[in-house]
Order: structure tokens, then sequence, then C-alpha cells
């Protein structure tokens, strides 16, 4: 059965994508060290990467907007990622298998939600390290483009760091004026 693993990185930042990567793996995909990206160290995670890349019989990686989540809520927003991951992938999978509690409606084929999925199924690990690295990488365009706040670092989430840049700095357009520490920011900012 043609299965593909669903994944997002990025639900928790203020600022930057949420970044949503959908994997069909083969069978022997000979990928060594996969785990959830969360307990991967960086170097290695950007290793499993090209190497997931280049041993997928279909992979997509889909990047949605600080506008739109603000537009849609993170939740709906994340959703609609995964949803696009999905047709977007070159070969049509049979069975969808999402890390998580929630499915995307108007998916092609059957799909199941599981929580902790990135820690059993080998393409939603696969999908979990697209989705993190990718994010990681556009945080880091990012950091040269808006380096007051520490992007490079921070990757967007709310540290000590970035805080006090929003409070220094007010918001730039990768923010997500939704949440609660942009919004506050917004109204002590100088901006």
């Amino acid at each position: 059965m043609i299965t593909a693993g669903v994944d997002e990185a990025g639900r928790g930042p203020l600022a930057g994508p949420v970044v949503c990567a959908a994997v069909i793996l083969p069978p022997d995909d000979g990928l060594i060290g996969l785990d959830d990206s969360k307990k991967i160290g960086e170097a290695k995670r950007e290793a499993l990467h090209d190497a997931i890349l280049a041993v997928a019989c279909a992979a997509c990686i889909q990047f949605i907007d600080a506008a739109t989540i603000d537009r849609m809520n993170i939740l709906q927003a994340t959703l609609h990622g995964m949803r696009r991951a999905v047709l977007g992938l070159q070969l049509a999978p049979e069975l969808v298998l999402i890390d998580g509690n929630r499915l995307p409606a108007d998916l092609p084929c059957p799909a199941r939600a599981l929580v902790g999925g990135d820690g059993l199924v080998r393409s939603i690990m696969a999908a979990s390290i697209l989705a993190k690295v990718s994010r990681d990488r556009h945080l880091r365009a990012l950091d040269a483009r808006f380096p007051v706040y520490g992007f490079a670092r921070n990757k967007g989430y709310p540290t000590a760091e970035h805080l006090a840049a929003l409070l220094r700095h007010g918001p730039c357009t990768e923010h997500r004026r939704s949440y609660g520490p942009v919004q506050q920011a917004s109204l002590f900012s100088p901006g």
C-alpha cells in the first residue's frame, strides 16, 4: 500500500511560516538514524533531509505564511498546509498517516491521525525532518532580512531575546499578528 507520512514544524513560534511536509518512502528506504526531528541534532537532521529527498518515492513541502496563519488561525492553517502537501505529492497515496490528533478535510484517500506518530512511523519521521529543516533554513534566511530579532538563533520562538526585540522594534512582516505576545508588543513598541 502506498502510504504517505505527514507532519509539520512551526506551530508555536511568533514569526515565520508553519511548514508541512508529506513523504512516501520506499519499503526499504535505507535511511539510518531516522527519528522524530526533535530528537535529532541539527547536523544529523540536515544530512537526513537531503538523504530523504534522494530516496523518497515522492515528497512535497508547503510553507504557510504568517498572514495566512493570522487569517485562518494556526490549526486551520496547519491542516490546510498538510492537505496541500498531500495533494502536491507526485505519486498518489492510498493511505495518509498524520502526526497529531486532527485530520485535514478533503484528503484524496483514507487517513489516520497518530499522536506521537513522528516517533513511530518512518514516513512521518521523514516528513518531520523535511518540515523542520526547511523551516530552520527559511528562518536563517529571514534573519538576514530582519537581523534585530535573532531568527537564526530562536527560529521565531518566544525567547527572551526575541520578546525584547519585539518590544524594542515592534513586529516585522513575518510576525504572526494574531499571537498574544506580538499583539502586546505592537501596543508598546515605537513603530
